[in-house]
This record gives structure tokens, C-alpha cells and sequence, in this order.
């Protein structure tokens, strides 16, 4: 199976080490993909003694049906009025849509989204960014929604996290015999949010990964090989 190259560098030393970060090609993952079949695929050949696997929670969560069509939302007057007093950036519209704050509301509930609009608010009168999604937990901060760059048909959905990362990730890596671990990494930063391996640090693959070498657009490269060289 081949790989594309990425625009960014590939290579990254943390530490004092170099890894090699390698976006591997896929096809358009959707809901009826079984998630372990994709990555064996598509990993089948390209894996050496050593490597780690890495994949985009975004791939995981389309194969689980949470996905939603934009269309076939219809947000709250509450999910309305909070999104707008959400930080939109250009790597992502976040929760900044009433549709993706809809969402947020169904994950998180209510009462935790509002009191995390309270602490958003305090923050933005402080000169601090952050404390929205501080408080209102992963599930809200893994809620993507639809931007130009995002590959098709997902340009036009909202994709929440994927359910149960920590057991899709010891799953895939049962059946490939690597370690592997679902990531939402962005160019803002980034989480670890499954892991097969919790004696792996976290912390040391999100610096590994902190420019998110994966494309997820045309690139359509949702899954990574992390080799140490």
C-alpha cells in the first residue's frame, strides 16, 4: 500500500530523537467501514519492528455513525444564542455553529454546556482563552464541524468523538500487533484520546504530533505511522 506525501516535514525530533511521522492513504472512510479491516489494510506492508500507529478520531467516528448531516439537524434556540459567543479560528469552526453546539449540548448536557459558557465568558474578561472547553470536558472539545478543507461529503457534517477510543484502539492493535492510538490533533495543539499502550506518554505523542503531519482533505490520509529513527 502506498503513502502520500505530506506538505509538512515528516520529520520531528523531540528530546533529542527523530521520528519519522508517515501519512498513510486511504480511501473515503464512512459508516459501514469496519475500522480494524481499514487499518490493516491500509498498514499491511508498511509496518517495521518499533512503529506506532495513529489515527484520526474523526476516521474512527465515521465508521461508528457519528456523523451527522448538517440537513438533518435542527439546533436548539439555546445552541443558537452560545454559539455565538464562541472563538471561530481558521483551523476550525469548533462549536461555533449552532449545529455543533447542538450537539455539544446533547453529549455534555445542558447544565455543564451553560456553566462552561459561564467560565468562557469570566475567561474572555480575564485575557484567558480555553476555559469553554476546559470545563465542558473532550466530548465537547472533539465535536468537529464542517469547514472548506474538509474532504467530502464530511464538508457538509458535524462529527462528534468517537465512542469507546481506549477499546477501538486495544481492538486495532490486537489485530496488528502494534500499538495504536486515536488522536484529535489539530494545528492548534492536540489529545490523545484512545490508546492501546497507557505506558506509552501521552504528553510525548502529542509533541510528537503537535503540526499534524495527517491531511485529512484531498490528502485523505486519516491513519499515521510514527517510526523512531
Amino acid at each position: 500500500m502506498e503513502y502520500k506525501d505530506s506538505k509538512k516535514e515528516l520529520i520531528i525530533n523531540v528530546d533529542g530523537t527523530d521520528y519519522e511521522r508517515i501519512p498513510v492513504k486511504t480511501h473515503v472512510v464512512k459508516y459501514g467501514d469496519d475500522i480494524i479491516e481499514v487499518v490493516r489494510k491500509y498498514t499491511d506492508g508498511l509496518l517495521k519492528s518499533g512503529d506506532m500507529v495513529f489515527i484520526s478520531e474523526k476516521c474512527v467516528a465515521c465508521t461508528q455513525n457519528r456523523a451527522i448531516p448538517l440537513n438533518e439537524i435542527h439546533p436548539s434556540k439555546l445552541a443558537t444564542f452560545l454559539s455565538h459567543f464562541v472563538t471561530k479560528t481558521p483551523h476550525g469552526i469548533g462549536l461555533g455553529m449552532p449545529e455543533t453546539m447542538h450537539y455539544a449540548i446533547k453529549e455534555c448536557g445542558t447544565v455543564r454546556i451553560l456553566v462552561a459558557a459561564a467560565a468562557g465568558a469570566i475567561g474572555k474578561l480575564l485575557g484567558q482563552k480555553g476555559w469553554f472547553y476546559i470545563v465542558a470536558g473532550r466530548k465537547a472539545a472533539s465535536i468537529d464541524g464542517p469547514t472548506p478543507n474538509t474532504i467530502p461529503p464530511y464538508n457538509q457534517y458535524v462529527v462528534l468523538g468517537p465512542k469507546d477510543p481506549d477499546k477501538v484502539a486495544s481492538s486495532i492493535s490486537k489485530a496488528i500487533n502494534y500499538p495504536v492510538f486515536i488522536v484529535d490533533i489539530n494545528d492548534l495543539g492536540g489529545n490523545i484520546l484512545g490508546s492501546s499502550n497507557p505506558e506509552i506518554s501521552n504528553d510525548l505523542l502529542v509533541r510528537i504530533l503537535k503540526d499534524n503531519p495527517l491531511g485529512q482533505c484531498s490528502e485523505s490520509t486519516p491513519i499515521g505511522i510514527i517510526r523512531k529513527r
